[in-house]
């Protein structure tokens, strides 16, 4: 098998957009989140969506100790909240608006749509862990786009086809 570049191999990558998602959790009483692009409905039968944390995240641990965790999806004018929770070692909640999910963990106003999980599985993937989450509830909010991550930036939706 060839070595691939890392930087080749996300390059070519970005040419695939995604969706932008804040993982939420409620540790200790304390809200915690990362950003995580790597997001993914799993199945519907039963149903199951998969986040891919990288290894060296600090807040995943915590929220995963829990069971539990929360999905956010954001909407196309929360860049900035992004970037924000991207960040390690900052108060990633200050100033920042939630409500509790059904199961405690932060839901983000603003969001696009919610996911609310338990741990259903969590498996070696290289430099990130493919955890697989069993959907609880959800809601969302039809009329605000989503933000999309596209070539190393964000990006807008204007139209549907």
């Amino acid at each position: 098998m060839a070595s691939t570049d890392p930087t080749t191999m996300r390059s070519v990558l970005g040419h695939f957009p995604s969706g932008v998602t804040i993982v939420t959790g409620l540790v200790d009483g304390e809200p915690a989140g990362f950003t995580c692009q790597s997001f993914s409905s799993l199945s519907l039968d039963p149903p199951l969506v998969l986040i891919l944390p990288g290894r060296g995240s600090s807040s995943w641990p915590k929220i995963e100790s829990t069971g539990r965790f929360c999905v956010n999806v954001l909407a196309q004018d929360q860049g900035e909240l992004s970037t924000k929770f991207a960040k390690s070692g900052t108060d990633k909640f200050a100033g920042v608006s939630w409500r509790p999910s059904p199961s405690g963990s932060p839901v983000l106003a603003g969001a696009t749509a919610w996911i609310d999980c338990t741990l259903h599985a969590s498996h070696d993937g290289g430099d990130h862990l493919i955890v697989v989450g069993a959907v609880q509830d959800l809601a969302a909010e039809d009329e605000l786009a989503p933000l999309v991550f596209h070539r190393g930036a964000y990006a807008r939706t204007d139209a549907v086809i």
